[in-house]
C-alpha cells in the first residue's frame, strides 16, 4: 500500500492553484470539472513521482469550521520537506510567501509555517542529521 493523494482544503481552487504553482513551484496534474468545483491537483517537481496533492474545495460546511480552527490555533494542514531551508526560505520569500517567523530547530527537525492564502499554514520541515 502507498499514499498516493494527498489533500488539502481550500478555501479558493483558483486562487490554490495559483499559489501552489506560481509560488511554490509545483505543477498542475489533474484539472477535471465536477460539478461546482474541480477535481484538482498539484505535483512536486522534486517529490516522488505520482504522489499528487489535492486542492480540495470547502464545500462542506463543517470543513469551513475545521479549517479556520487548525489556521487560528497555528497548527499546520500538512508538511513539506526541503533539505535545505534556508535556500528554499530565501527563494519563497522572493517570490512572496509569507512565513510565520523564522527557521526554528525542534530537535530531529527544523522548522518554519507559511500561509497558502487559502486558509492553511504548511509547515515546511528539513530534517536534522
Amino acid at each position: 500500500m502507498q499514499i498516493k493523494i494527498s489533500s488539502v482544503m481550500v478555501s479558493n481552487q483558483e486562487q490554490a492553484l495559483k499559489f501552489y504553482t506560481e509560488k511554490l513551484g509545483f505543477q498542475k496534474m489533474a484539472d477535471i470539472p465536477f460539478g461546482d468545483y474541480r477535481w484538482l491537483t498539484v505535483t512536486s517537481p522534486e517529490g516522488i513521482a505520482g504522489v499528487e496533492l489535492s486542492l480540495e474545495p470547502m464545500g462542506f460546511a463543517p470543513a469551513k469550521i475545521f479549517q479556520q480552527a487548525l489556521y487560528e490555533a497555528g497548527i499546520p494542514a500538512t508538511a513539506f520537506l526541503t533539505h535545505d531551508i534556508q535556500a528554499e526560505l530565501k527563494k519563497l520569500k522572493a517570490r512572496g510567501v509569507v512565513f510565520r517567523g523564522e527557521p526554528t530547530n525542534m530537535g530531529p527537525i527544523t522548522a518554519v509555517m507559511f500561509d497558502d492564502t487559502c486558509g492553511n499554514w504548511i509547515h515546511l520541515v528539513q530534517p536534522n542529521q
